[in-house]
């Protein structure tokens, strides 16, 4: 496979979830309207960030009156799992040259990861620069599309009636990218953890037990894959 034809098969391979993109992106376009912020804010919080779930989560925060510092605070925690799937590409993109590396960090979003990471695990003979090559072809997709339409949700949003609900774009979203991924028995305690914690936390004010859930969560993973490996070890002549 050559770098132009990688190039391509991750665009279309990212592009059922235009479906989701869309409307996800043109409900925070709403929301950061509804909030307070004009269209240069929003726009900007949504260039500069790129994280759907964190931006959400800190005009939810702000709008409750959460001191600034908190703001940041949970929404860097939601944002950790960019620092996750950044270890997850190491092994197949580590190679790539440093500012080729910047760029696919900022570019990085829930829906090329997905992509991306479960071609490369399928493919592993892929030459670096052909799953470089890869992955842009799953950006390139998805960040213009995020642009476009949280810009046209902060122009028109307000003229949105309210019977036109988008709020199902968030979970359909997450649930899209997630169920894929849930290959180990690991995978699924650790998700199936966090869910709960973050229901029994949920009184937790300015949406602090998501670290901690996420916290818990982690932990409840790795001991499962401790406990496998062990009894692996155990039954093995």
């Amino acid at each position: 496979m050559t770098r132009a034809e990688a190039f391509w098969r991750g665009y279309r391979d990212c592009a059922p979830f235009i479906i989701i993109v869309v409307p996800y992106s043109m409900l925070f376009g709403v929301v950061a309207r509804d909030a307070g912020l004009d269209i240069l804010q929003t726009m900007s919080m949504s260039v500069l960030v790129i994280a759907g779930a964190s931006q959400f989560t800190a005009l939810a925060l702000l709008q409750e009156n959460a001191p600034v510092f908190i703001a940041l605070l949970i929404a860097l925690a939601v944002n950790l799992r960019m620092a996750m799937y950044s270890a997850a590409l190491v092994p197949h993109v580590g190679h790539a040259r440093l500012g080729v590396r910047a760029l696919m960090a900022y570019l990085m979003v829930d829906q090329a990861f997905a992509v991306a990471v479960r071609t490369y695990e399928d493919n592993p003979t892929m030459p670096t620069a052909v799953k470089v090559a890869y992955y842009f072809g799953c950006m390139m997709l998805i960040c213009p599309v995020w642009y476009a339409f949280t810009l046209i949700g902060a122009v028109v949003g307000r003229g949105l009636p309210a019977s036109l609900s988008l709020d199902f774009a968030v979970p359909v979203c997450f649930i899209a990218m997630l169920a894929p991924l849930l290959r180990s028995l690991p995978h699924v305690v650790a998700a199936l953890v966090s869910a709960l914690a973050a229901i029994a936390f949920a009184w937790v004010p300015w949406s602090l037990g998501l670290p901690v859930a996420a916290g818990i969560a982690m932990v409840a993973g790795a001991q499962t894959e401790l406990y496998l490996r062990r009894r692996a070890a155990r039954v093995r002549p």
